[in-house]
């Protein structure tokens, strides 16, 4: 079962991303998105009463009128990673993402990955950022046009306060 995350789930999900990733930066950001109101929303993959896994999307900036979104983490128990679990998560956020009004997300990952979702290379192309040279910077556009003609997005702090 996926839902959106509760206030009462952020140590068990602090746990799950921590796990998933073997350190504790991941589950920091999520804290630090919480805390400086940049996240947009989260959602949690509940197994049997427990909460296996969890994807946060982040509020970008943008120098245009749309609102747009950051994929990132996406964490899953590493007993149930490559089941299926992370799919879900990243499926279901890019269909909840247009309900808090994203136009767009970007996210920063494994393109053979995130390319079965539509994120894509050519679709950042337009993007300017601080991620964007890198090879792993990727967009999906959810409304027509998100990512026609150049536009430069900026990231919450808790990435790392880079600015582009």
């Amino acid at each position: 079962m996926i839902r959106y995350a509760r206030a009462t789930d952020h140590a068990a999900i602090a746990e799950v991303v921590e796990a998933a990733f073997g350190r504790a930066d991941e589950a920091r950001l999520v804290e630090r998105l919480r805390a400086d109101a940049d996240a947009m929303f989260e959602l949690v993959a509940v197994e049997d009463g427990r909460i296996v896994g969890h994807i946060m999307f982040s509020r970008l900036w943008a120098d245009r009128y749309e609102l747009y979104a950051a994929l990132a983490p996406v964490a899953v128990a590493p007993e149930l990673q490559r089941s299926g679990v992370g799919s879900a998560l990243v499926r279901r956020g890019v269909e909840c993402a247009p309900e808090f009004g994203a136009a767009g997300l970007l996210v920063l990952g494994d393109p053979a990955y995130y390319g079965r979702f539509g994120f894509s290379r050519e679709a950042a192309a337009n993007v300017a950022s601080p991620y964007s040279a890198l090879p792993a910077f990727q967009a999906l556009a959810l409304d027509p046009g998100a990512f026609a003609g150049p536009m430069t997005v900026a990231y919450p702090d808790a990435f790392g306060g880079r600015d582009a």
